[in-house]
């Protein structure tokens, strides 16, 4: 019975920590939930750099009646002092019980200290449940802390016949209303958002949370802030008057280390940040960037670009995840493909495990994750 109540207090930990998904980066999403004789008696979630964590807000609102009373939370109460004290110490100060957790935080500085912390003080602890959900709801933040780098997401929208685009470049719109509503959920959900020259010089992307089609989504959405921006440019195709840049807020551009001139002086010169990243081939290297963006505190990156960029980070086996959107049209032969990957053998094709299918208007999307091989490396 235990267990079955376990799992149940934890999915609302989880459902605490989504009220987070938009905002709480660098740091994890992070809910809490404590319980009392099968009754909530507090509940919080983290909402971002700076504020409490979720366990304090949850404490609070228990106050007294906390004493003996079961804590879950999706992720490992911290340990250390960061702006905030200890989460762990806030537990034991409350006097709970037992505390449920999700998944172990693998932050260098928590890594099971703080269920050490609980259970050396006499509270119970037990660990594990929903993991698996737990773990997809902070994907990034634990990529970022084991590897440096963020979780890369790749979105594509593309016809039924295989196309991203016209020859021409042209677009918009592949996909219906309903679809592109979706994709506002996971650029928001994003720590930063990436792009190329070319899809910039071919429409007027500006790569920003859409709130109108949002909400669509996610009707009870809090607050949203814009990812970073960052635009791919080696060779410094695009303007700085490009509406792209029409606010400097949230842009970076990546270009080559021995790019110079001009074009790199108007970039300065209206203050837009500029990372110089070496070449690795005929691309930049994506491998420089994502390190980058690892020491920025960037948990997860979506890439929107075009077949050239798209497959180069699938050539660099760089990939986590895949958002495809196929809608039901076709764009001819003479149209972009999804991807640029230069194949000439079956044994280099990459295997997609498809994890999730679902439809939106017309269009079906699927969230798929590559299966690479030293054999589909190019």
């Amino acid at each position: 019975m235990m267990a079955g109540q376990d799992e149940h207090w934890m999915q609302r930990a989880i459902r605490l920590a989504e009220r987070g998904l938009f905002s709480a980066a660098p740091n994890p999403r992070v809910g809490c939930t404590i319980v009392k004789s099968g009754v909530e008696i507090g509940s919080g979630w983290h909402p971002g750099t700076g504020e409490p964590h979720a366990e304090v807000f949850a404490l609070r609102e228990a106050g007294k009646a906390a004493r003996g009373a079961t804590a879950y939370v999706n992720l490992e109460p911290c340990s250390h002092f960061g702006r905030t004290p200890p989460c762990a110490d806030a537990l034991l100060e409350a006097g709970v019980a037992r505390v449920v957790v999700g998944h172990i935080d693998p932050n260098p500085q928590v890594a099971g200290q703080g269920i050490e912390r609980l259970r050396a003080a006499g509270v119970a602890v037990t660990v594990g449940v929903l993991e698996e959900a737990c773990d997809a709801l902070n994907k990034g933040f634990f990529k970022r802390m084991q590897q440096g780098v963020p979780w890369v997401r790749v979105k594509i929208a593309h016809s039924l016949d295989g196309r991203t685009a016209m020859a021409s470049g042209e677009s918009q719109w592949i996909t219906g209303e309903e679809a592109r509503a979706d994709v506002q959920y996971w650029r928001a959900r994003s720590c930063a958002v990436l792009t190329g020259a070319d899809t910039l010089l071919h429409d007027q992307a500006r790569l920003k949370v859409r709130r109108d089609l949002l909400v669509r989504r996610w009707p009870e959405h809090p607050p949203v802030e814009n990812p970073l921006r960052i635009l791919i440019d080696s060779q410094l195709r695009v303007s700085p008057d490009h509406p792209f840049f029409s606010d400097l807020s949230d842009v970076m551009v990546c270009t080559s280390a021995d790019q110079e001139g001009d074009a790199l002086a108007a970039l300065h010169h209206r203050g837009i940040p500029v990372l110089c990243l070496p070449r690795r081939g005929d691309h930049l290297d994506l491998n420089e960037l994502l390190q980058a963006l690892g020491e920025r505190g960037i948990n997860e990156l979506m890439v929107e670009s075009g077949p050239r960029l798209s497959g180069a980070f699938i050539q660099q086996q760089l990939v986590d995840e895949l958002v495809l959107y196929c809608a039901p049209r076709w764009l001819g032969s003479k149209g972009l493909p999804v991807v640029d990957l230069p194949l000439t053998r079956m044994a280099k094709s990459v295997l997609l495990d498809v994890q999730d299918q679902r439809q939106f208007g017309a269009d079906w999307r699927i969230i798929a994750v590559p299966e690479y091989t030293t054999e589909s490396a190019l």
